[in-house]
């Protein structure tokens, strides 16, 4: 049985780092907090990506905020998924407990509360800057899979496009895309039979009740203008911390669909905007996807492949993708294989399906002397983990069980108070709330129907967009053209051939 100095010794020289890195906390040998020995993660592979698991109520949502807020101080902005609604507290101080002064003692840590930097994003009707994409952006093959269409109907949507963009008709949002479809099935029928082909009112009819089912799900906020800039996720705040981004997702747990496609547009957004920096030794952006089994839920073998893609030439963009869930299983093996940091928190063994994901679970993680990881995973208290992580070689460190610090921002909820006077003194609330609404799909197609009308009976009725729909707020309408490397079909193929 080694000793408890072999066992120091092995996680000082396995953490040991000569740059910048994050302290998580303490390793742990026979139960006791071994003071001192720190488990810490160079910054220069934190864009290695990684996981963060555990049973409900083990601690990950705490890890979660500790990683953020240590990203925030070294400069590094952050990007997190606030599905369960928790994580707003990160904007103000904690306070010192015995709990806490007990905790940090035995790590070797002092602890200083602070609040940090934060901008609240949201997709939905809740709080926050509102994240948008046009249509045109997003592209066929994602729109497609977000309407659950078939190969057929998905067929349509790619002429559609097509013919949007040789007439140069912006796609911005919903009503826009509701229009060419009409059109193409009813006024314009002989126009697409001639050159692009025929879709039939049966199919165009089909597809229209799959887009106003997504419009009734709250598609119809997030398909529009201003399109967010993703640069705006890379902020430092004056005092040189980075700016934590909390997405505000609680209300689309039961839209997997509209979360996971979302995901996968913004990473491909991020990879497709940002250059290539190589080795720089320190991340541009990490970015925390909670409840990850969302995004890989009912997804294609294709989008599967796409992920996996992208998850992995992203890495050379600076950016940290993490992946926070119940079980490692929930990440398809092919992903979970290229993440760097693994942080295992406690996993519950109910039953005998149970048992066997712990067993699956605990294959994961690097043998080790000094544990059963197996047994150990089971016998994990609140606020401990398993760690294993690259070094500044690319070499997995040591596996170390390890009680994890406190976090220094608040460990609850902001009030709606608080919460709603940060996102009223956001610096780019005036850039996003801005009400503009130029001529686009909608317009240009209704005034050629009237112009045909006029030329065919010599009266017509004008038309707007406003006059069937109310004007989505903020709408900045840019146009688009066939050259347009449109959303992340365009972006992913461009990645598949590198």
């Amino acid at each position: 049985m080694p000793t408890k100095q072999e066992f120091t010794d092995i996680i000082e020289q396995g953490y040991q780092t000569k740059g910048d890195a994050i302290t998580f906390g303490a390793a742990m040998f026979g139960g006791e907090t071994v003071t001192n020995a720190f488990v810490k993660i160079p910054l220069k592979t934190i864009a290695r990506h990684g996981l963060i698991a555990g049973a409900t109520g083990t601690g990950k949502t705490k890890t979660l905020q500790v990683f953020a807020e240590n990203l925030s101080e070294n400069g590094i902005p952050v990007l997190v998924m606030d599905v369960k609604g928790d994580l707003s507290g990160i904007a103000e101080p904690g306070e010192l407990n015995p709990h806490i002064e007990k905790r940090h003692a035995q790590i070797g840590l002092p602890y200083t509360p602070k609040g940090f930097p934060v901008e609240f994003l949201t997709l939905s009707k809740q709080n926050g800057l509102r994240l948008r994409a046009t249509v045109s952006e997003f592209g066929p093959t994602l729109l497609s899979r977000i309407l659950d269409l078939s190969d057929v109907q998905g067929g349509i949507i790619a002429i559609i496009f097509q013919y949007c963009d040789d007439n140069k008709l912006p796609l911005i949002d919903l009503e826009d895309f509701k229009k060419v479809l009409q059109y193409a099935a009813q006024e314009g029928k002989a126009e697409f039979d001639g050159k692009y082909g025929r879709i039939s009112p049966a199919s165009a009819g089909s597809i229209l009740r799959k887009i106003i089912e997504l419009e009734q799900q709250g598609g119809d906020l997030f398909f529009g203008e201003r399109s967010f800039d993703v640069n705006d996720l890379t902020r430092i705040d004056n005092e040189g911390r980075g700016i934590i981004s909390v997405l505000r997702v609680t209300d689309i747990q039961d839209k997997p669909k509209l979360f996971s496609t979302f995901m996968l547009q913004l990473l491909a957004e991020i990879y497709n905007t940002f250059p290539e920096i190589g080795d720089s030794g320190r991340p541009e952006l990490v970015l925390f996807i909670d409840e990850a089994h969302l995004v890989f839920e009912n997804a294609t073998k294709t989008l599967l492949d796409q992920i996996e893609s992208i998850i992995k030439l992203i890495r050379s963009k600076g950016i940290g993708v993490y992946f926070v869930t119940q079980n490692p299983k929930d990440i398809p093996a092919d992903v979970l294989s290229q993440l760097g940091l693994k942080i295992q928190h406690a996993l519950r063994a109910f039953t005998a399906n149970d048992r066997k994901g712990i067993k699956l679970a605990s294959q994961n993680y690097p043998e080790s002397e000094f544990y059963n990881v197996e047994q150990i995973i089971t016998e994990l208290g609140m606020g401990e983990a398993l760690i294993t992580a690259l070094n500044e070689k690319g070499i997995p460190t040591p596996l170390a069980r390890t009680m994890l610090r406190a976090p220094m921002s608040r460990m609850d909820i902001l009030t709606p108070e608080e919460l709603e006077g940060i996102i009223n003194s956001s610096k780019l609330a005036q850039k996003y709330n801005e009400k503009v609404d130029r001529e686009s799909a909608f317009e240009i197609l209704s005034k050629k129907i009237e112009d045909t009308s006029n030329t065919t009976q010599g009266k017509g009725t004008s038309r707007t967009k406003d006059s069937t729909k109310s004007v989505m707020a903020p709408v900045l309408k840019v146009v688009t053209s066939a050259t347009f490397i449109r959303g992340v079909f365009g972006i992913l193929n461009k990645v598949m051939r590198k």
